[in-house]
């Protein structure tokens, strides 16, 4: 499948797509079973031309068994996932990574969390150009955007539609922003865009320039359907566009 976007962007990497299937890709990275890995990495991974594929004994962490959408893992934390989160629990268990002020804090955001366990098998982060439109898995597409590419996502996300909230910037993990709130979003009658890789603990694995938008497939097709007409076809963004270095992924 093939992106408009993606081309009137000039993005740099390849957007992923992100699907739920009990097909496992062949020739697919994935990581050893039990050991641990970043989905967040992966993902970087896909953006680079790699397949990439999680089931319930590689997701690589417990964060990223959740985030993305193998259920709640959080009670098999060491120590707790709400020490962990922020203070820690002392001498003996991981170091707490002070994301939040206090534990109950850091349960707080534990708690809110859509957390869910999906049917399927197999999560699988592909280059987007390797899938097929009509493909029942797909769920969520995933952009790397510099700031000027995100202001154009964030302006064509709220093009078509009343309301100018329709993009939102969660405190979560870096694979819970690309993968479980999107497809939580999913589920809602308007959709909204998730911008990420805002996690701390991730950034080492991404470009220092850029961040991570995950759309729904619904809302991807929408805002691709309204690109004709729309300010990418005007002046003002077009001063903005040719500052964009290099030419567009394809």
């Amino acid at each position: 499948m093939k992106s408009e976007l993606a081309i009137r962007l000039k993005l740099r990497y390849s957007p992923v797509a992100i699907l739920f299937t009990n097909v496992k890709p062949d020739h697919a990275l994935e990581f050893a079973e039990k050991k641990w890995g970043c989905v967040a990495a992966m993902l970087t991974a896909a953006t680079k031309g790699k397949t990439i594929v999680f089931s319930r004994e590689t997701f690589g962490c417990l964060g990223g068994g959740i985030g993305l959408g193998f259920g709640n893992l959080y009670p098999q934390f060491p120590g707790g996932f709400a020490n962990f989160l922020s203070t820690g629990r002392g001498e003996g268990y991981p170091a707490g990574e002070a994301y939040k002020k206090t534990p109950e804090f850091a349960q707080c955001f534990a708690d809110s969390l859509p957390i869910k366990d999906i049917a399927q098998k197999y999560v699988v982060f592909q280059p987007l150009s390797d899938v097929a439109q009509d493909d029942d898995g797909l769920k969520i597409i995933v952009f790397y955007v510099n700031p000027d590419q995100l202001s154009a996502l964030v302006v064509l996300a709220n093009y078509g539609r009343p309301t100018n909230d329709n993009v939102i910037i969660p405190f979560a993990a870096g694979c819970q922003t690309a993968c479980l709130i999107p497809c939580d979003e999913s589920s809602q009658e308007k959709p909204r865009a998730v911008v990420g890789m805002t996690d701390i603990s991730a950034r080492p694995v991404i470009d220092a320039d850029l961040l991570s938008f995950s759309v729904p497939f619904s809302l991807f097709k929408e805002m691709e359907g309204n690109i004709p007409g729309s300010f990418l076809d005007k002046e003002a963004w077009q001063k903005v566009a040719k500052r964009i270095p290099g030419v567009p992924f394809q």
